[in-house]
């Protein structure tokens, strides 16, 4: 049995099946909703009902209150139709946005690769006949087996390439990260389903890029720019990788190749805690701090995306405002956990 759901103010009018939630059925379709946590905590997918009846689903009462309940309004990532439905929701056009809709495949791991002591590069190949569309800096939502919720992992590689790469590292106590690094094989083979994310260049901005990125953070910067040079971008394009120690550092080969061969493209580790008797003469310092003394502390007229832990996204943020950029030119990667999503965000910063 299916319901019709209608989107406003798009018009668009789309079939859901029962007990699938409005969220999953617009992404299936191509139709973009604002969302984070998928889990109905942090309230981002929270929508008007104009028309029709829903059932809210497992949305926290911090995220959804009685009050709004009762004025009709639901989260899109839990709630499900019990009639035929017409929403409201503020999507907000996005003139480089790709909007590929979200498909189910069970992907071959052919390639397991230590990229770092703690970070391994997943190979995955589709099946004959199979493609998974995606924007670069996009993630998939991978089912790791014994684990009941599926996780989300950035893609790696470039949107021309047809072996998907996942870079995962592994979280002390994390069920999942462990299960992967200590029993996945290569010949296995793991369901998943994507793209998902809103995490893309503005391509049609026409202003130098900057990556600021570190950890397994490198993944959507790493597809990003493999997917601008492939296009033939002539932008600057600057990537700042930053690591504790050179063992941490990866990929440094082919982004140091990749500057050597573009001379748009500038490559900047930084390591912060490398032994200072090592043979390492590049920048010694955080990855904010490689940034701030390569652009001379004026960031004026880049477009910034940052991946990475928190710490350093916070820092590069606030160096990137001391520098004369605001939010409308810096772009985030962030995937939520239950916890992440209980924790107040600042409400001036929506890129955040």
């Amino acid at each position: 049995m299916s319901y019709q759901l209608t989107i406003e103010p798009l018009g668009e009018t789309i079939d859901v099946e029962e007990g699938q939630t409005i969220l999953d059925a617009c992404l299936r379709k191509g139709i973009w909703l604002p969302h984070a946590c998928c889990h109905g905590l942090c309230a981002t997918c929270k929508i008007q009902v104009n028309d029709g009846e829903i059932e809210h689903g497992e949305a926290s009462p911090f995220a959804l209150m009685d009050f709004e309940r009762d004025e009709g309004k639901c989260l899109a990532c839990c709630a499900t139709l019990q009639s035929d439905v017409v929403i409201e929701a503020e999507i907000e056009e996005e003139p480089d946005a790709a909007n590929y809709p979200v498909t189910d495949h069970v992907a071959t791991v052919s390639r397991i690769v230590d990229l770092t002591p703690t970070i391994k590069g997943i190979f995955l190949q589709l099946p004959a006949g199979e493609q998974l569309s995606f924007q670069a800096g996009q993630y998939v939502n991978l089912q790791v087996p014994g684990v009941e919720q599926a996780r989300a992992f950035s893609l790696a590689n470039a949107p021309q390439e047809a072996e998907l790469e996942l870079n995962i590292r592994h979280v002390p106590g994390g069920q999942a990260t462990t299960w992967l690094h200590e029993n996945l094989k290569e010949g296995d083979r793991l369901a998943l389903s994507g793209p998902y994310g809103r995490f893309f260049v503005r391509k049609s901005a026409q202003q130098p890029l900057l990556f600021i990125a570190g950890g397994s953070g490198l993944s959507s910067p790493k597809s990003m720019i493999l997917d601008l040079l492939a296009e033939g971008c002539e932008l600057p394009i600057t990537l700042v990788q930053g690591a504790r120690q050179l063992s941490e550092l990866y990929y440094h080969d082919l982004f140091t190749e990749l500057a050597a061969q573009h001379s748009h493209f500038t490559y900047l580790p930084a390591l912060s805690a490398e032994p200072e008797d090592s043979a390492w003469a590049g920048f010694r310092g955080h990855a904010h701090e490689a940034a701030r003394e390569h652009f001379a502390g004026d960031f004026r007229g880049v477009k910034a995306y940052l991946c990475g832990p928190p710490a350093m996204i916070e820092a590069s943020i606030a160096t990137l405002m001391q520098g004369r950029l605001f939010e409308r030119d810096i772009y985030t990667e962030k995937f939520f956990s239950a916890a992440d999503a209980q924790q107040v965000r600042s409400p001036l910063f929506r890129n955040v």
